[in-house]
Protein backbone atom coordinates (compact mmCIF):
# COMPACT_ATOMS: atom_id res chain seq x y z
CA UNK A 1 0.00 0.00 0.00
CA UNK A 2 2.76 2.61 0.84
CA UNK A 3 4.48 1.73 -2.76
CA UNK A 4 1.70 2.30 -3.94
CA UNK A 5 0.60 5.57 -2.41
CA UNK A 6 3.91 6.82 -3.48
CA UNK A 7 3.62 6.02 -7.31
CA UNK A 8 0.17 7.44 -7.13
CA UNK A 9 2.10 11.02 -5.41
CA UNK A 10 4.92 10.75 -8.33
CA UNK A 11 2.30 10.36 -11.72
CA UNK A 12 0.37 13.30 -10.06
CA UNK A 13 3.14 15.47 -9.55
CA UNK A 14 5.35 14.61 -13.18
CA UNK A 15 1.29 15.06 -15.07
CA UNK A 16 1.51 18.58 -13.30
CA UNK A 17 4.88 19.11 -15.07
CA UNK A 18 3.10 18.15 -18.37
CA UNK A 19 0.51 20.49 -17.90
CA UNK A 20 3.02 23.27 -16.85
CA UNK A 21 5.06 23.10 -20.01
CA UNK A 22 1.49 22.74 -22.15
CA UNK A 23 0.31 26.14 -20.99
CA UNK A 24 3.45 28.18 -21.30
CA UNK A 25 4.05 26.79 -25.23
CA UNK A 26 4.52 29.90 -26.03
CA UNK A 27 7.95 31.33 -28.63
CA UNK A 28 10.73 31.54 -26.00
CA UNK A 29 13.51 31.50 -28.06
CA UNK A 30 14.05 35.43 -27.71
CA UNK A 31 13.20 35.64 -23.97
CA UNK A 32 15.46 37.63 -21.74
CA UNK A 33 17.18 39.51 -24.81
CA UNK A 34 16.66 42.68 -25.68
CA UNK A 35 15.30 43.92 -29.38
CA UNK A 36 17.93 45.46 -31.57
CA UNK A 37 16.11 48.84 -31.08
CA UNK A 38 17.02 48.45 -27.49
CA UNK A 39 20.29 47.39 -26.76
CA UNK A 40 22.43 49.74 -24.63
CA UNK A 41 25.64 50.94 -25.98
CA UNK A 42 28.78 52.57 -23.89
CA UNK A 43 31.63 55.10 -25.03
CA UNK A 44 34.02 56.59 -22.73
CA UNK A 45 36.28 59.63 -22.74
CA UNK A 46 38.56 62.45 -20.88
CA UNK A 47 38.26 66.01 -20.42
CA UNK A 48 40.22 68.47 -18.53
CA UNK A 49 39.01 70.24 -15.81
CA UNK A 50 40.98 73.74 -14.36
CA UNK A 51 41.57 74.75 -10.95
CA UNK A 52 41.88 77.53 -8.53
CA UNK A 53 42.43 78.85 -5.15
CA UNK A 54 39.49 80.48 -3.65
CA UNK A 55 40.26 82.55 -0.07
CA UNK A 56 37.14 81.38 1.81
CA UNK A 57 38.15 83.37 4.98
CA UNK A 58 34.56 83.99 7.01
CA UNK A 59 32.77 80.81 7.59
CA UNK A 60 29.13 80.11 9.63
CA UNK A 61 30.64 79.41 13.19
CA UNK A 62 28.16 78.27 14.98
CA UNK A 63 28.54 74.37 15.42
CA UNK A 64 29.32 72.26 18.24
CA UNK A 65 33.17 72.42 17.38
CA UNK A 66 34.61 75.14 19.83
CA UNK A 67 38.11 76.49 19.53
CA UNK A 68 40.37 78.14 22.91
CA UNK A 69 44.34 79.05 22.16
CA UNK A 70 46.38 80.79 20.19
CA UNK A 71 49.36 79.00 17.94
CA UNK A 72 51.44 80.08 15.23
CA UNK A 73 50.76 79.10 11.53
CA UNK A 74 53.77 77.22 10.45
CA UNK A 75 52.82 77.97 6.64
CA UNK A 76 52.25 81.96 7.30
CA UNK A 77 54.19 82.62 10.53
CA UNK A 78 50.81 84.42 11.77
CA UNK A 79 49.06 84.18 14.78
CA UNK A 80 45.66 81.85 15.08
CA UNK A 81 43.63 82.79 17.69
CA UNK A 82 40.69 80.83 18.91
CA UNK A 83 37.93 82.97 21.36
CA UNK A 84 34.51 80.93 22.27
CA UNK A 85 31.15 81.53 23.72
CA UNK A 86 28.88 78.94 24.80
CA UNK A 87 25.35 79.24 26.08
CA UNK A 88 24.32 76.27 28.41
CA UNK A 89 21.52 73.73 28.00
CA UNK A 90 18.66 73.01 30.50
CA UNK A 91 16.24 70.17 30.41
CA UNK A 92 12.87 70.82 30.32
CA UNK A 93 11.63 71.91 33.57
CA UNK A 94 14.14 70.72 35.67
CA UNK A 95 13.87 70.94 39.37
CA UNK A 96 16.04 71.42 42.81
CA UNK A 97 15.19 70.02 45.92
CA UNK A 98 12.36 71.56 47.90
CA UNK A 99 14.27 75.04 49.50
CA UNK A 100 13.77 73.62 53.22
CA UNK A 101 15.98 70.72 52.08
CA UNK A 102 18.97 72.80 51.30
CA UNK A 103 21.77 72.95 53.37
CA UNK A 104 23.35 76.47 53.39
CA UNK A 105 27.22 76.47 53.78
CA UNK A 106 28.71 78.41 56.92
CA UNK A 107 28.15 81.74 55.31
CA UNK A 108 24.73 81.03 54.46
CA UNK A 109 24.74 80.35 50.44
CA UNK A 110 22.99 77.64 48.74
CA UNK A 111 25.43 76.60 46.65
CA UNK A 112 28.49 75.62 47.74
CA UNK A 113 30.72 76.16 44.54
CA UNK A 114 30.44 76.72 40.71
CA UNK A 115 32.66 75.71 38.29
CA UNK A 116 33.05 75.62 34.61
CA UNK A 117 34.51 72.31 32.66
CA UNK A 118 36.11 72.40 28.91
CA UNK A 119 36.71 69.04 28.42
CA UNK A 120 39.68 68.21 25.63
CA UNK A 121 38.87 66.64 22.78
CA UNK A 122 42.26 66.74 20.99
CA UNK A 123 45.36 69.73 21.18
CA UNK A 124 47.13 70.96 18.63
CA UNK A 125 50.77 72.40 19.95
CA UNK A 126 52.37 72.06 23.48
CA UNK A 127 50.34 70.36 25.78
CA UNK A 128 52.44 72.04 28.63
CA UNK A 129 52.72 75.51 27.30
CA UNK A 130 51.14 77.78 30.20
CA UNK A 131 48.07 79.32 28.97
CA UNK A 132 45.73 81.97 30.25
CA UNK A 133 42.08 82.84 29.86
CA UNK A 134 39.43 85.35 30.97
CA UNK A 135 35.74 84.49 31.54
CA UNK A 136 33.22 86.68 30.74
CA UNK A 137 29.15 86.48 31.08
CA UNK A 138 27.43 87.12 28.02
CA UNK A 139 24.63 89.31 28.52
CA UNK A 140 20.81 88.90 28.82
CA UNK A 141 20.11 92.69 27.64
CA UNK A 142 17.89 92.62 24.85
CA UNK A 143 20.11 94.59 22.70
CA UNK A 144 23.18 92.23 23.62
CA UNK A 145 21.58 88.54 23.54
CA UNK A 146 23.15 86.09 21.30
CA UNK A 147 19.72 84.97 19.86
CA UNK A 148 19.21 82.02 18.25
CA UNK A 149 18.75 84.06 14.97
CA UNK A 150 21.85 85.27 14.97
CA UNK A 151 23.96 84.62 11.76
CA UNK A 152 27.91 84.15 13.71
CA UNK A 153 30.90 83.58 11.33
CA UNK A 154 34.55 83.13 12.13
CA UNK A 155 34.83 86.61 12.13
CA UNK A 156 31.81 87.85 13.97
CA UNK A 157 33.02 89.71 17.25
CA UNK A 158 31.59 87.65 20.23
CA UNK A 159 32.61 90.78 22.66
CA UNK A 160 29.36 92.75 21.46
CA UNK A 161 27.20 90.05 23.29
CA UNK A 162 29.21 90.38 26.86
CA UNK A 163 28.00 91.77 29.88
CA UNK A 164 31.28 94.19 30.39
CA UNK A 165 30.41 95.98 33.18
CA UNK A 166 32.30 93.89 36.14
CA UNK A 167 35.06 93.13 33.45
CA UNK A 168 35.57 89.16 33.60
CA UNK A 169 34.48 87.51 36.31
CA UNK A 170 37.14 84.65 36.36
CA UNK A 171 40.88 84.17 35.19
CA UNK A 172 42.19 80.55 34.85
CA UNK A 173 46.23 79.60 33.92
CA UNK A 174 46.48 76.03 32.51
CA UNK A 175 48.33 73.46 30.74
CA UNK A 176 46.53 71.26 28.19
CA UNK A 177 47.74 67.95 30.56
CA UNK A 178 46.22 68.98 33.71
CA UNK A 179 49.23 68.17 36.23
CA UNK A 180 47.09 68.75 39.35
CA UNK A 181 45.31 65.52 38.68
CA UNK A 182 47.86 62.28 39.20
CA UNK A 183 49.38 60.57 36.85
CA UNK A 184 47.20 57.36 37.97
CA UNK A 185 43.56 59.02 37.75
CA UNK A 186 44.73 60.78 34.59
CA UNK A 187 45.48 57.23 33.07
CA UNK A 188 42.14 55.77 34.39
CA UNK A 189 39.77 54.86 31.13
CA UNK A 190 36.81 57.32 33.38
CA UNK A 191 38.95 60.21 33.19
CA UNK A 192 38.38 63.04 30.20
CA UNK A 193 41.00 65.60 29.93
CA UNK A 194 39.49 69.41 30.80
CA UNK A 195 39.98 72.53 31.98
CA UNK A 196 38.45 73.01 35.49
CA UNK A 197 37.42 76.82 36.16
CA UNK A 198 35.94 78.20 39.19
CA UNK A 199 33.27 80.62 39.11
CA UNK A 200 32.13 82.98 42.04
CA UNK A 201 29.85 81.37 44.02
CA UNK A 202 27.22 84.23 43.73
CA UNK A 203 26.49 82.70 40.02
CA UNK A 204 25.55 79.40 41.57
CA UNK A 205 23.32 80.82 44.28
CA UNK A 206 21.80 83.26 42.06
CA UNK A 207 21.03 80.35 39.53
CA UNK A 208 19.36 78.75 42.86
CA UNK A 209 17.40 81.36 43.95
CA UNK A 210 16.36 81.88 40.26
CA UNK A 211 15.09 78.74 40.57
CA UNK A 212 13.01 78.68 43.94
CA UNK A 213 11.54 82.34 43.02
CA UNK A 214 10.66 81.68 39.21
CA UNK A 215 11.14 78.02 38.84
CA UNK A 216 9.63 78.35 34.99
CA UNK A 217 12.49 80.30 34.27
CA UNK A 218 13.98 76.89 34.03
CA UNK A 219 11.10 75.33 31.98
CA UNK A 220 13.45 75.67 28.19
CA UNK A 221 16.34 76.61 27.68
CA UNK A 222 14.95 79.80 25.76
CA UNK A 223 13.87 80.74 29.59
CA UNK A 224 16.75 79.63 30.76
CA UNK A 225 19.21 81.92 28.61
CA UNK A 226 17.31 85.05 29.06
CA UNK A 227 16.33 84.67 33.01
CA UNK A 228 18.97 82.64 34.70
CA UNK A 229 22.58 82.38 32.72
CA UNK A 230 23.20 83.43 29.06
CA UNK A 231 26.12 81.60 29.27
CA UNK A 232 29.99 82.97 28.99
CA UNK A 233 33.18 83.55 26.39
CA UNK A 234 36.15 82.21 26.66
CA UNK A 235 39.53 84.06 25.57
CA UNK A 236 43.08 83.86 25.85
CA UNK A 237 44.58 87.09 27.53
CA UNK A 238 48.33 85.40 28.02
CA UNK A 239 50.59 82.79 25.98
CA UNK A 240 51.18 81.22 22.87
CA UNK A 241 51.63 77.49 21.45
CA UNK A 242 48.29 75.79 22.19
CA UNK A 243 45.27 75.42 20.41
CA UNK A 244 42.18 73.13 22.42
CA UNK A 245 39.21 71.22 20.44
CA UNK A 246 36.60 70.94 23.04
CA UNK A 247 34.20 68.08 22.82
CA UNK A 248 32.03 69.29 25.78
CA UNK A 249 31.19 72.61 28.03
CA UNK A 250 29.76 72.20 31.11
CA UNK A 251 28.85 74.27 34.43
CA UNK A 252 28.27 72.64 37.27
CA UNK A 253 26.24 73.65 40.53
CA UNK A 254 27.23 71.94 43.47
CA UNK A 255 25.76 71.86 47.03
CA UNK A 256 23.85 69.66 49.49
CA UNK A 257 20.49 68.53 50.72
CA UNK A 258 18.73 66.36 53.52
CA UNK A 259 17.56 63.46 51.94
CA UNK A 260 13.68 63.88 52.77
CA UNK A 261 13.76 60.40 53.40
CA UNK A 262 15.66 60.43 56.42
CA UNK A 263 16.84 64.17 57.40
CA UNK A 264 19.83 63.00 59.11
CA UNK A 265 21.47 62.00 55.85
CA UNK A 266 23.38 64.37 54.02
CA UNK A 267 23.06 63.95 49.99
CA UNK A 268 25.56 66.06 48.30
CA UNK A 269 24.23 66.68 44.89
CA UNK A 270 25.66 67.92 41.51
CA UNK A 271 23.41 70.31 38.67
CA UNK A 272 25.09 69.90 35.95
CA UNK A 273 24.42 72.66 32.25
CA UNK A 274 25.78 71.60 29.45
CA UNK A 275 26.86 72.82 25.56
CA UNK A 276 24.76 70.79 23.83
CA UNK A 277 23.73 70.90 19.98
CA UNK A 278 19.89 72.59 20.84
CA UNK A 279 21.99 75.93 21.80
CA UNK A 280 24.43 78.16 20.59
CA UNK A 281 28.02 77.44 20.21
CA UNK A 282 30.42 79.51 18.08
CA UNK A 283 34.16 80.28 17.84
CA UNK A 284 35.70 83.20 16.37
CA UNK A 285 39.00 82.39 14.82
CA UNK A 286 41.75 85.92 14.26
CA UNK A 287 44.09 85.22 11.04
CA UNK A 288 45.84 86.82 8.61
CA UNK A 289 48.46 86.75 6.12
CA UNK A 290 46.55 83.75 3.66
CA UNK A 291 46.75 85.71 0.73
CA UNK A 292 50.44 84.65 0.27
CA UNK A 293 49.83 80.87 0.35
CA UNK A 294 47.49 81.35 -3.08
CA UNK A 295 48.94 81.38 -6.94
CA UNK A 296 51.18 78.60 -6.93
CA UNK A 297 51.58 77.47 -10.57
CA UNK A 298 51.43 73.90 -9.44
CA UNK A 299 49.36 73.19 -6.63
CA UNK A 300 46.40 75.05 -5.17
CA UNK A 301 45.50 74.50 -1.18
CA UNK A 302 42.68 73.47 0.96
CA UNK A 303 43.14 75.10 4.23
CA UNK A 304 41.02 75.25 7.44
CA UNK A 305 39.48 76.69 9.95
CA UNK A 306 38.70 79.55 7.27
CA UNK A 307 41.02 79.94 4.90
CA UNK A 308 41.96 78.44 1.82
CA UNK A 309 39.81 76.28 -0.64
CA UNK A 310 39.66 74.61 -4.75
CA UNK A 311 37.27 76.28 -7.25
CA UNK A 312 36.86 73.90 -10.09
CA UNK A 313 35.81 74.64 -13.27
CA UNK A 314 33.36 71.47 -15.00
CA UNK A 315 33.90 71.57 -18.62
CA UNK A 316 30.28 70.85 -18.80
CA UNK A 317 29.95 72.09 -22.75
CA UNK A 318 33.06 70.11 -23.66
CA UNK A 319 30.84 67.03 -22.29
CA UNK A 320 27.77 66.92 -23.88
CA UNK A 321 28.80 68.34 -27.42
CA UNK A 322 28.03 65.02 -29.55
CA UNK A 323 26.69 63.21 -26.48
CA UNK A 324 23.25 65.24 -26.78
CA UNK A 325 21.34 61.74 -26.99
CA UNK A 326 23.83 60.06 -24.84
CA UNK A 327 23.24 59.65 -20.88
CA UNK A 328 26.17 60.29 -18.71
CA UNK A 329 26.46 57.30 -16.62
CA UNK A 330 29.28 58.12 -14.33
CA UNK A 331 31.98 60.44 -14.18
CA UNK A 332 34.95 60.39 -11.67
CA UNK A 333 37.14 62.58 -10.53
CA UNK A 334 40.45 62.06 -8.27
CA UNK A 335 42.81 64.99 -7.15
CA UNK A 336 45.80 63.89 -5.79
CA UNK A 337 47.55 65.55 -3.22
CA UNK A 338 51.40 67.08 -2.95
CA UNK A 339 53.01 66.13 0.21
CA UNK A 340 54.38 68.94 2.38
CA UNK A 341 57.96 69.16 1.61
CA UNK A 342 58.63 73.44 2.19
CA UNK A 343 57.96 73.36 6.19
CA UNK A 344 59.03 70.25 8.01
CA UNK A 345 57.83 70.53 11.80
CA UNK A 346 60.11 70.48 14.50
CA UNK A 347 57.54 68.62 17.04
CA UNK A 348 54.45 66.41 15.63
CA UNK A 349 52.47 68.14 18.07
CA UNK A 350 52.45 71.47 15.37
CA UNK A 351 52.54 69.07 11.86
CA UNK A 352 48.85 70.81 10.29
CA UNK A 353 46.40 67.98 9.70
CA UNK A 354 45.27 66.73 6.66
CA UNK A 355 41.50 67.54 5.31
CA UNK A 356 39.93 64.11 6.41
CA UNK A 357 36.91 64.76 4.35
CA UNK A 358 35.75 67.00 1.37
CA UNK A 359 32.38 68.71 0.27
CA UNK A 360 32.15 69.53 -3.47
CA UNK A 361 29.51 71.67 -4.03
CA UNK A 362 28.25 74.17 -6.56
CA UNK A 363 29.83 77.97 -6.34
CA UNK A 364 26.97 79.51 -6.24
CA UNK A 365 25.33 76.99 -3.63
CA UNK A 366 28.44 77.30 -1.17
CA UNK A 367 27.16 79.79 1.36
CA UNK A 368 23.78 78.40 1.41
CA UNK A 369 24.64 75.15 1.60
CA UNK A 370 25.96 75.63 5.51
CA UNK A 371 23.88 78.58 6.34
CA UNK A 372 20.41 76.24 5.89
CA UNK A 373 22.52 73.00 7.37
CA UNK A 374 22.02 70.95 4.52
CA UNK A 375 23.97 68.00 3.58
CA UNK A 376 24.91 66.56 0.53
CA UNK A 377 22.65 65.27 -2.34
CA UNK A 378 24.59 63.65 -4.74
CA UNK A 379 23.19 66.09 -7.06
CA UNK A 380 24.69 69.49 -6.57
CA UNK A 381 26.58 68.66 -3.66
CA UNK A 382 28.83 65.78 -2.71
CA UNK A 383 31.23 63.94 0.06
CA UNK A 384 34.27 62.15 0.02
CA UNK A 385 36.84 61.42 2.67
CA UNK A 386 41.03 61.50 1.88
CA UNK A 387 42.72 58.17 1.19
CA UNK A 388 45.64 57.49 2.52
CA UNK A 389 46.71 54.73 0.82
CA UNK A 390 46.78 56.60 -2.79
CA UNK A 391 47.37 59.84 -0.88
CA UNK A 392 43.55 61.29 -2.81
CA UNK A 393 40.34 62.83 -3.07
CA UNK A 394 38.23 60.55 -4.99
CA UNK A 395 34.68 61.02 -6.22
CA UNK A 396 33.14 58.16 -7.91
CA UNK A 397 30.34 59.60 -9.52
CA UNK A 398 29.49 63.33 -9.96
CA UNK A 399 27.35 62.89 -13.39
CA UNK A 400 24.25 64.09 -11.84
CA UNK A 401 26.04 67.89 -11.24
CA UNK A 402 27.28 68.04 -14.91
CA UNK A 403 23.61 67.15 -16.00
CA UNK A 404 21.99 69.40 -13.47
CA UNK A 405 24.66 72.61 -14.91
CA UNK A 406 23.58 71.32 -18.51
CA UNK A 407 19.92 71.16 -18.49
CA UNK A 408 19.80 74.67 -15.97
CA UNK A 409 21.84 76.51 -18.89
CA UNK A 410 19.66 75.07 -21.88
CA UNK A 411 16.19 75.92 -19.77
CA UNK A 412 17.84 78.77 -18.93
CA UNK A 413 18.33 79.99 -22.54
CA UNK A 414 14.97 78.85 -23.39
CA UNK A 415 13.26 80.91 -21.02
CA UNK A 416 15.49 83.98 -21.30
CA UNK A 417 15.51 84.20 -24.80
CA UNK A 418 19.26 84.74 -24.42
CA UNK A 419 21.85 83.11 -26.92
CA UNK A 420 24.46 80.99 -25.24
CA UNK A 421 27.39 83.88 -25.01
CA UNK A 422 24.93 85.97 -23.46
CA UNK A 423 23.40 83.71 -20.95
CA UNK A 424 26.57 82.47 -19.81
CA UNK A 425 27.80 86.39 -19.46
CA UNK A 426 24.88 86.79 -17.60
CA UNK A 427 25.80 83.53 -15.23
CA UNK A 428 29.87 83.43 -15.88
CA UNK A 429 30.34 80.90 -12.43
CA UNK A 430 27.18 78.56 -13.55
CA UNK A 431 30.12 75.73 -14.15
CA UNK A 432 31.94 76.09 -11.19
CA UNK A 433 32.01 74.06 -8.14
CA UNK A 434 34.29 74.52 -4.58
CA UNK A 435 36.15 72.02 -2.74
CA UNK A 436 35.49 72.40 0.95
CA UNK A 437 37.06 70.80 4.12
CA UNK A 438 34.63 69.75 6.19
CA UNK A 439 33.30 67.64 9.28
CA UNK A 440 30.54 64.97 8.90
CA UNK A 441 27.74 63.49 11.21
CA UNK A 442 26.36 60.04 10.40
CA UNK A 443 23.77 58.09 11.91
CA UNK A 444 22.72 54.83 12.07
CA UNK A 445 19.28 53.31 11.62
CA UNK A 446 18.18 49.42 12.93
CA UNK A 447 18.95 48.35 9.13
CA UNK A 448 22.40 49.57 9.07
CA UNK A 449 21.82 52.55 6.61
CA UNK A 450 24.00 55.07 7.36
CA UNK A 451 22.93 58.75 6.54
CA UNK A 452 24.52 62.12 6.67
CA UNK A 453 23.19 64.28 9.45
CA UNK A 454 25.42 67.22 9.48
CA UNK A 455 28.13 69.10 7.25
CA UNK A 456 30.05 71.41 8.56
CA UNK A 457 32.84 73.76 7.77
CA UNK A 458 36.03 71.94 9.46
CA UNK A 459 37.35 74.61 12.00
CA UNK A 460 40.07 72.62 12.95
CA UNK A 461 44.04 73.22 12.22
CA UNK A 462 44.66 71.54 8.64
CA UNK A 463 46.50 72.32 5.63
CA UNK A 464 46.88 70.67 2.48
CA UNK A 465 47.81 71.03 -1.78
CA UNK A 466 46.34 69.41 -4.81
CA UNK A 467 47.99 68.98 -8.13
CA UNK A 468 46.43 72.26 -9.69
CA UNK A 469 44.45 71.71 -12.76
CA UNK A 470 46.05 74.07 -15.84
CA UNK A 471 45.75 74.45 -19.63
CA UNK A 472 48.70 72.41 -20.27
CA UNK A 473 47.96 69.86 -17.33
CA UNK A 474 44.29 69.74 -16.20
CA UNK A 475 42.75 67.47 -13.84
CA UNK A 476 41.21 64.32 -15.39
CA UNK A 477 37.74 63.99 -15.49
CA UNK A 478 36.77 60.56 -16.39
CA UNK A 479 33.39 59.93 -18.30
CA UNK A 480 31.36 56.93 -19.16
CA UNK A 481 28.43 57.91 -21.72
CA UNK A 482 25.48 55.29 -22.79
CA UNK A 483 23.00 55.17 -25.23
CA UNK A 484 19.95 53.02 -26.60
CA UNK A 485 20.89 51.92 -29.73
CA UNK A 486 17.78 53.07 -31.50
CA UNK A 487 18.86 57.15 -30.53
Amino acid sequence: MKAASIFRAWLFFMLAIALIFTSCSEETGSLGIYPEQDAISTSTASFGILSNDLLNSVVPANSTACYLGKVIDPETDEAITATFAAQFHTFEDYTFPEKTYIIPDANGHLCESVELRLFIKSTFGDKNNPMKLEVWPLSRDDDKLLKESASLFTDTDLLQYVDDSKGPIATKVFTATDYIVSDSERGSSTYSNNVRIVLPQEIGDNIMETFYSNPSAFRDSYSFIREVCAGFLFRIVSGTGTMLSLEVSTMNVNFSYKDPDDPENTIEALCRFAATPEVIQSTQFESSNLAGLIGNEEYTMLKTPAGICTELILPVDDIFEGHENDSITRASLTLNRINNKDIIAQDDDYALGIPKNLLLVRKQNLSSFFEKHQVSDSQQSYTTSFSSTFNCYTFDNISRIISYCHNEKQAGMKASGMSEDEWEDAHPEWNHVVLVPVTIATASDTYGTTTQVSVNHDLSLCSTKLVRGTEANPIQLQVIYSRFAGK
